[in-house]
């Protein structure tokens, strides 16, 4: 969805209720493993930003919850293991955000702080 949310919280206020759990998970997940990252609202949907450039983002579309890892090797690197989701470039696709392993997502977030490459 393309929100008009201020703010992050105002942003998970307006999402359905059968995803807000899962897009408060990933902010909790980004709170706790991006900790020199500053949140921001970008193009509509939260995002996580290092030195003024988001890295991380994620929103609630109209038939799946997205995250936006935005450095390819990254991506590349777990692509095997996110067999089951629609992967882009940078955009992984969860059609069922009640099943997000959360444990990936934290690898995917712990490898985009150690990440050297720049942003696509």
């Amino acid at each position: 969805m393309q929100s008009k949310a201020s703010n992050v919280t105002s942003y998970l206020e307006e999402a359905s209720p059968e995803r807000r759990a899962a897009l408060q998970r990933l902010r909790q997940l980004c709170h706790e493993l991006l900790q020199e990252y500053e949140e921001c609202i970008e193009y509509g949907m939260p995002g996580y930003k290092r030195n003024g450039t988001v890295e991380v983002a994620f929103a609630s579309q109209k038939q799946y919850a997205s995250l936006y890892i935005l450095k390819e090797d990254v991506v590349n690197e777990y692509r095997a293991v996110l067999a089951g989701c629609d992967i882009g470039k940078g955009c992984i696709r969860f059609r069922h955000p009640d099943r997000i392993d959360f444990d990936v997502v934290g690898s995917l977030l712990r490898s985009t702080v150690e990440s050297q490459s720049a942003p696509c």
